[in-house]
């Protein structure tokens, strides 16, 4: 602790005798001889204290650097990245003049056959469940980013079957795991008719040269003169594989991952938990989320850069077509997924969440 210092008492004048005056010296105060072990009192709170030099404590150091360092950096990497990009278009438009390479566009110009029988068009429970798809899965990732920054809540919420408060997680948890059940059931729904009316033929690689026409519309994509889009009837290679990795290998890890992370995972199976540890679900599922990221992203920019009218047809309005059909139901959509994503808050979470359980503020 650090020594202190006493004033000296100066003796009461005899025109006040019962006035007593405290004179702080002009010098240095002399140490004093023990370390102080009691608080000096009110008056101590009331000395005015003054700061040190920034130098010496460095305050300046906390002072933040003006902006426009900043602003010059992210437009030298925005310039950068335009210069990649058009390197790479010039490069792979080369590339493509190329002899042999003109034959293999040819041989394979970015999609593959159906095999017999496969439908053609979308139906409407295709459309339904991409809405609902979609539905769930921007508010998964909005609550699973909120869970993983959150690091004091402000609610939680109990089951109504526990004892002693066991199961007691927070109130935004409890948001990301329903939505998570409400997605898995969609998502069995969505399997289940996908193969009863043969639709798994347009998202389910069924030959080999899926791979080669998949680099074939890579290479179109990127030299900027894109592949014909007819998703009506087929899809290309790069669009089938992307969809089969999302629905047959992503979202089956995204399921399970979550689970072993949720509070239905059993916490005494002692054989279970080591054979698949927690780190391992934590280390897959926030790459998996990242991925659905990317995914939405992309996919809704080609939706637009392809055709945004056309397009919307076949996803929402259930029809081959250029109008503007597909393109309003699209937007009452996304007005929905916007007025979910603003009302999904304690106030609002609350009510419903203890229909289930008990909502408590700690």
């Amino acid at each position: 602790m650090e020594s202190a210092s006493i004033a000296p008492v100066v003796e009461p004048s005899p025109a006040a005798p019962t006035a007593v005056e405290h004179v702080r010296p002009r010098g240095p105060r002399p140490p004093l001889p023990f370390p102080q072990t009691v608080w000096p009192g009110s008056a101590a709170r009331s000395r005015p204290e003054t700061l040190a030099e920034p130098e010496a404590t460095g305050i300046r150091s906390l002072v933040k650097p003006p902006p426009w360092p900043l602003a010059v950096s992210g437009i030298f990497a925005a310039l950068a990245l335009l210069i990649l990009a058009a390197s790479a278009v010039l490069f792979v438009r080369w590339f493509l003049s190329l002899d042999f390479m003109r034959d293999f566009m040819i041989t394979y110009p970015g999609e593959s056959k159906l095999p017999e029988g496969a439908p053609v068009g979308i139906p409407g429970w295709l459309a339904w469940q991409h809405f609902f798809n979609t539905f769930f899965l921007v508010l998964i990732i909005r609550t699973g980013l909120q869970v993983r920054r959150d690091k004091r809540p402000g609610a939680f919420w109990t089951p109504r079957w526990s004892k002693n408060g066991r199961g007691k997680i927070s109130l935004s948890l409890w948001f990301h795991q329903s939505l998570d059940v409400l997605w898995l059931l969609n998502g069995l729904i969505f399997i289940v008719l996908l193969f009863a009316t043969g639709q798994w033929m347009r998202v389910v690689p069924t030959s080999w040269d899926v791979i080669p026409n998949a680099i074939s519309a890579a290479l179109q994509y990127v030299s900027l003169d894109w592949p014909t889009e007819n998703g009506w009837v087929n899809y290309n290679s790069l669009q089938v594989l992307a969809y089969f990795v999302t629905i047959f290998i992503a979202a089956p890890l995204a399921v399970i991952t979550g689970v072993r992370m949720s509070g239905l995972w059993p916490k005494n199976a002692e054989r279970l938990n080591k054979a698949y540890p927690i780190e391992w679900a934590r280390a897959i599922h926030f790459p998996v989320m990242l991925y659905f990221v990317i995914f939405i992203i992309v996919h809704v920019t080609l939706v637009f850069a392809t055709g945004a009218l056309r397009n919307l047809n076949h996803m929402y309005g259930g029809q081959d077509a250029i109008n503007w059909v597909g393109f309003w139901i699209f937007a009452g959509s996304m007005v929905l997924i916007v007025a979910a994503w603003i009302a999904a808050r304690p106030l609002v979470l609350a009510p419903i969440a203890r229909l289930s359980g008990k909502v408590s503020g700690r």
